[in-house]
């Protein structure tokens, strides 16, 4: 996961290495525009310019979406951010800090509200019937390595197993997500909230629904067009919340309430009254691209007794 992630850092310091993707971001940045758009004005090829949008792509600076026209389908290309935030010193790990691990699937949620478009699949199969949210209550939703809903949330317990002499100093949340739109949408921002303890720590808007490119670990069988998400962090500490890096909101873990010998509840949510209800899709492990579930690291310190 680790050298996943390094990756992607290495492929968005890459993009501005050439000075024709710094001229394709600019003029991205007034508009949304084609493939030949950006040739024309620029003043290179097609080809040339199709190649700097995919390490564009690859590296979550752009996106793109194909559009019906008279002449073939002309894929428009926007940017998939607004803020890059680039941090060369980090934060030096406190001597006393230490931290445990666990990896919840996704389908082992302890309560969900959720809407169509929706449903669940394992690696193997769809879970039920699609669009029908009473197959959020089956058994065989502990398998599910995909879930998809228009709007609404999923909701995790994540144990504490902290005691008495312990206090968390941060939470950390690593899953691979994106939105939902029928089928699929590269273009199709959604609001997505993360709340710990019912407290919104943040609201992360996703630019998509991703299914041009085949993931790595889709089964060959699914058809129904959602390939794979992003992978983000989300870390709640004691200065703010942070995704990716970057701070998002100055709710800190000292604000979510937690309490020694109770589970920390963790809801995912797409809200109906959000300036984009775009839904969310989770991946966990044979689905998307990256093979896990949401791994939780909870970091803390111990007081001397």
């Amino acid at each position: 996961m680790h050298i996943q992630v390094q990756t992607k850092y290495m492929a968005i310091l890459e993009c501005f290495s050439s000075e024709t993707r710094v001229r394709m971001i600019e003029l991205l940045d007034e508009r949304s525009r084609s493939i030949k758009e950006l040739a024309d004005t620029i003043g290179v090829s097609s080809a040339i310019v199709t190649k700097h949008i995919q390490k564009l792509e690859e590296a979550g600076l752009v996106a793109t979406q194909n559009l019906a026209g008279t002449r073939g389908s002309p894929k428009i290309c926007s940017l998939a951010i607004d803020t890059l935030t680039l941090h060369l010193r980090a934060a030096k790990p406190q001597e006393d800090d230490q931290k445990y691990a666990v990896e919840i699937p996704i389908g082992q949620y302890s309560d969900y509200a959720v809407k169509p478009t929706c449903g669940l699949a394992s690696q193997s199969k769809i879970i039920g019937y699609v669009d029908d949210p009473r197959y959020f209550s089956d058994p065989e939703r502990m398998n599910a390595a995909h879930i998809w809903f228009g709007s609404g949330h999923v909701e995790y317990r994540i144990p504490n197993y902290l005691h008495a002499a312990q206090t968390a100093r941060q939470l950390e949340f690593t899953l691979e997500l994106c939105s939902e739109a029928p089928y699929y949408n590269e273009n199709w921002p959604s609001d997505i909230s993360f709340f710990v303890n019912d407290v919104e720590t943040c609201v992360w808007t996703c630019p998509g629904d991703f299914g041009e490119k085949r993931a790595v670990l889709t089964p060959s069988w699914w058809q129904l067009g959602t390939q794979h998400g992003l992978l983000k962090s989300l870390s709640i500490q004691e200065s703010g919340t942070y995704l990716d890096g970057v701070k998002l909101s100055s709710v800190t873990i000292a604000d979510l309430g937690l309490k020694h010998g109770e589970d920390f509840r963790f809801r995912i949510a797409s809200s109906e009254t959000a300036r984009h209800c775009g839904g969310v899709s989770l991946f966990g492990r044979g689905f998307g691209n990256y093979d896990q579930e949401i791994v939780v690291h909870v970091h803390y310190e111990e007081r001397a007794r």
